[in-house]
């Protein structure tokens, strides 16, 4: 308001000038020139200003030896009490700046002007010729010259008050609607504080944004307790602070390089080495206190252990690119046995009420409290998404609507992906101090008859199932869970998941095992402080898929993205047992991960072509049998893979990490085929790495 009252004021008397409506105006008013005319006091007034700058003002004795010619310009301002302030000077030397500051500091404080009768502040525009002379007699008004360039002085002044808005950086992330970047050691952090006994917290729906999280663990403390002494803008980049960091009244950004740069060894591979070689830039920072975005760009080039490349291959999209990674997206040839893949990754977030978060961006989500999620994990390539978060009472109720692709060849059309949609909500409800219970139900249907993206789903608060109904048998694949957790006490609590895909009861009460009764189910259980060791975390979690689950009968209508499972990375048909143990001391942390697991895969040895329920992107209209469907079922594989890694936390600010990993893999399948065979991997890797997501090499 009172810009708006300024900006008034100076139309008021620009106005006044321009219409010469001197009667109504007096200008400030120097006690020499006390008993003049009202028409001369303007004149008495210049002419005073002038005289104490000349007696006053002493030019810079380096100024007066390099002989300058100039002059300078001072803008400044007689207030409502009288008193001379200074808003913006203008001159060659910073010196002249200083000497100009000096002298208006000792200006008396005079009578101040008058509009119509009451006390206004009045502006003025004064060059000072350097070198200094009587500029006294013969000079130009002060008033008209300030009328006549008002907007220009505005104009001028108008950088430097830009750069006087600028505050210390204090890091508003940690308040803001900024998302917690999802990396599972990472959150493993704070996991405890928001699972004490007597939270009121929400932890299934990932990534966290900060604020909701900032209410249990405190960033700003933790983050000073990592801070390292250091006197040099080199130090404090590198250890402590983002590359580039302003905050503003109302606005703070961040510009951050990123790196994952990785060399190891595969002793099961023919080739010499592994490696990865990433380089970005991360952007992030808020608008206002409701307004967050965040952009990462990643270029990379890569050659992981032998069983991820064949991995990726297997992967691979229509056309003549060889790849997807895992996780990341599309690849293409690399010299000759590796991978150029860029992707990037950004979203903007909004909260327009307390209650209420809004997300849209191209990234990846997750639902669960466990290391896998059988309801929506992060394991498949980013995608499109919206995203709104409600939480109120002691519920927290998730939507999210996504945009996927089906990159296969035979889905594909005039050489473009196949576009499909999945709408999901998931409802988290704190029912006692100790117990959560969760309800899910999502929805996947494709742009048949140019259905397009179906309106009808974009109701957060309507049963997907009955839109699906009526929307047509076949035009979509509803998906229902639920999920649970119980906290013992502040350092053990209990989580589980279930999925149902379809669900037969007459079946189930027949005992016959039929294949129609497709489903899943997690256990899982955290122990924090692990036998009083003070952040220690140590976890165990069962999965176990029936299957066909995910699968459709329908060639597209399965629950994946670019031949990637949204749920487990396994798909369907398996168990398995996971064992991990996490650690942090200061800077250092220690992660240990052991999975024991059973997979039932395919033959596809052209005798034995049928599907048994692994690979989600068959229909299950060629399965050998309607009973007896088990677990394991079809090319009965056992698999063990163990991860120990350790590093340090070079930048808590950027999450750069200085690691190094060994991974130990067995894959024993029963009988080998063309594309299944017994493989056995020692990998040892070491890097720096900008932790922003996680990496799953467990397949």
């Amino acid at each position: 308001m009172k810009r708006y009252m300024v900006l008034l004021l100076l139309l008021v008397q620009y106005n006044s000038y321009a219409q010469d409506h001197a009667l109504y105006e007096k200008p400030p008013v120097f006690p020499k020139c006390d008993s003049l005319q009202i028409t001369a006091l303007q004149k008495c007034f210049d002419a005073n200003v002038y005289a104490l700058i000349y007696d006053n003002f002493k030019v810079p004795e380096h100024v007066i030896k390099e002989n300058y010619k100039g002059e300078v310009v001072v803008i400044f301002e007689v207030d409502t009490a009288g008193v001379f302030k200074i808003i913006y000077i203008e001159a060659m030397y910073d010196t002249l700046k200083t000497e100009v500051k000096r002298v208006f500091s000792a200006f008396p404080k005079i009578q101040p002007a008058t509009y119509n009768g009451r006390k206004t502040y009045k502006q003025y525009t004064l060059p000072i010729k350097i070198p200094l002379v009587d500029q006294t007699e013969g000079t130009q008004n002060l008033a008209k010259q300030n009328a006549i360039s008002k907007q220009e002085q505005q104009a001028k002044a108008e950088f430097d008050s830009v750069n006087k808005s600028l505050k210390i950086f204090d890091n508003k992330a940690y308040g803001s609607q900024l998302n917690i970047p999802f990396i599972h050691s990472d959150y493993s952090r704070f996991d405890r504080n928001m699972n004490l006994v007597g939270t009121n917290s929400h932890t299934a729906s990932k990534p966290l944004v900060y604020e909701d999280v900032s209410k249990y663990y405190d960033f700003k403390t933790e983050k000073e307790k990592l801070q390292k002494e250091t006197d040099t803008w080199a130090g404090r980049k590198l250890w402590n602070e983002h590359l580039v960091q302003l905050q503003g009244t109302d606005y703070w950004f961040t510009i951050d390089p990123i790196l994952d740069l990785e060399v190891g060894k595969d002793t099961d591979a023919d080739f010499n080495s592994t490696y990865n070689n990433t380089r970005g830039v991360l952007v992030q920072g808020g608008l206002g206190k409701k307004f967050n975005f965040y952009s990462a760009v990643f270029e990379s080039q890569g050659r992981f252990a032998d069983y991820v490349n064949q991995y990726a291959e297997s992967l691979k999209a229509f056309g003549p690119d060889p790849a997807i990674i895992p996780g990341r997206g599309i690849a293409k040839r690399f010299k000759t046995d590796s991978y150029d893949y860029p992707v990037a990754e950004a979203y903007l977030s909004y909260a327009p009420a307390k209650f209420l978060n809004i997300q849209f961006g191209h990234g990846k989500n997750f639902i669960g409290d466990g290391y896998r999620s059988l309801l929506l994990s992060d394991v498949a390539s980013p995608h499109p998404f919206l995203k709104l978060n409600t939480t109120f009472w002691k519920i927290k109720y998730t939507n999210t609507w996504m945009w996927l692709k089906d990159v296969r060849p035979e889905v594909v059309a005039d050489k473009a992906f196949l576009t499909k949609y999945i709408a999901n909500h998931y409802l988290s409800w704190n029912v006692s101090k100790k117990l959560n219970i969760g309800l899910f139900e999502s929805v996947l249907w494709t742009n048949s008859n140019n259905r397009g993206f179906d309106v009808n789903y974009l109701n957060p608060i309507i049963f997907y199932r009955a839109i699906e109904f009526e929307t047509g048998q076949g035009a979509g694949n509803a998906l229902l869970g639920a999920s649970g957790k119980y906290k013992f006490n502040d350092n053990v609590n209990m989580y589980s998941q279930f999925i149902l895909d379809e669900f037969s009861l007459s079946d189930i009460k027949g005992g016959e095992k039929s294949w129609k009764n497709k489903y899943g189910y997690q256990l899982g259980v955290k122990y924090y402080n692990a036998f009083k060791v003070e952040n220690l975390l140590l976890q165990m979690e069962y999965n176990r898929v029936r299957p066909y689950t995910y699968s459709h009968n329908t060639i597209v209508l399965n629950y994946a993205h670019n031949n990637q499972s949204m749920a487990h990375l396994w798909g369907a048909n398996f168990s398995e047992t996971i064992l991990i143990g996490r650690y942090h001391y200061k800077r250092w942390f220690a992660d240990a991960k052991l999975i024991f697991g059973v997979r039932g895969l395919d033959y596809n040895n052209g005798t034995d072509n049928f599907s048994y329920g692994g690979d989600i992107y068959r229909n299950y209209n060629d399965r050998p049998f309607d009973t007896g469907v088990k677990v394991g079922q079809g090319l009965k594989t056992k698999i063990f893979n163990g991860n120990i890694q350790a590093g340090y936390l070079i930048n808590p600010a950027t999450n750069l990490k200085l690691f190094t990993d060994i991974t130990v893999r067995n894959f024993n399948p029963e009988a080998e085929t063309a594309s299944t065979f017994k493989n056995n991997t020692v990998w040892f890797n070491f890097g720096i790495r900008t932790d922003l997501f996680n990496w799953y090499f467990d397949n």
